[in-house]
């Protein structure tokens, strides 16, 4: 068995990142981020990134530090409203953004993992989203084609997994990790928790191990809260 364990993020991707490559990114919001890795990317100055992400982070942590540094030049993404840097290099015409229906980008993942290289959906037809794909009908309804999307290289985090690399995700942070995980050539994962071969029950497993090629394990995970919503005290009485 090959050891799929790495020593650092940087041994991880070692090899593998080079410039004008596409990088598939999971997490939503900054929960499920590979914030490890991203910040290995960061440090690698590799540039002319396509990145397939739901969301582009924020400005100082996840993907937004990618973009503040401009190593970022097309996004494929569906939600990026909490990220003044992209708002402001797309608006200024220095980013190229590939919109989706949040659906729509779960599925085109989901296809390429699959090995489906198109498929319809209703969602966008006569919307901006459609310009430009083709459009048929079905059973008196209008579909637009989307095209399923595979990348170089998944960046994904999971909370346990075995030496095989088969993963756990915890709660709301599996989100994208799981598509995006079988959607690239080669897919690098920093996990929370290791544990000994057959402690995983197979019921839990997630993402088969074949799908993975390198992993590294956090020392601490800094799990940081986007927008903390909290009610107010009442009043002592």
């Amino acid at each position: 068995m090959a050891n799929k364990i790495y020593p650092s993020a940087k041994a991880a991707l070692a090899g593998l990142l080079h410039d004008n490559m596409t990088i598939m990114s999971g997490g939503f919001g900054l929960c499920g981020i590979p914030a490890v890795l991203i910040d290995a990317v960061l440090e690698s100055g590799v540039k002319g990134l396509t990145v397939i992400s739901n969301n582009a982070g924020i400005d100082d942590a996840g993907l937004g530090v990618l973009l503040q540094t401009r190593q970022i030049k097309k996004m494929i993404s569906s939600y990026v409203g909490e990220n003044a840097t992209f708002a402001k290099q797309y608006l200024a015409g220095e980013l190229e953004i590939e919109f989706n229906p949040q659906g729509t980008l779960a599925e085109r993942i989901r296809a390429g993992g699959a090995g489906i290289p198109a498929f319809y959906t209703r969602t966008g037809y006569g919307t901006q989203v459609a310009e430009g794909k083709e459009t048929r009908d079905f059973d008196g309804h209008h579909y637009v084609m989307e095209r399923g999307l595979f990348a170089d290289l998944a960046l994904v985090h999971a909370w346990k997994a075995d030496p095989e690399g088969n993963l756990v995700y915890r709660m709301t942070a599996r989100n994208f990790n799981p598509p995006m995980a079988s959607a690239a050539k080669v897919t690098v994962v920093e996990v929370e928790e290791f544990v000994a071969q057959g402690e995983l029950d197979p019921d839990h497993i997630v993402t088969p191990g074949i799908f993975v090629q390198r992993m590294i394990k956090l020392d601490n995970v800094n799990k940081r809260i986007e927008q903390r919503t909290t009610r107010k005290r009442a009043a002592a009485e």
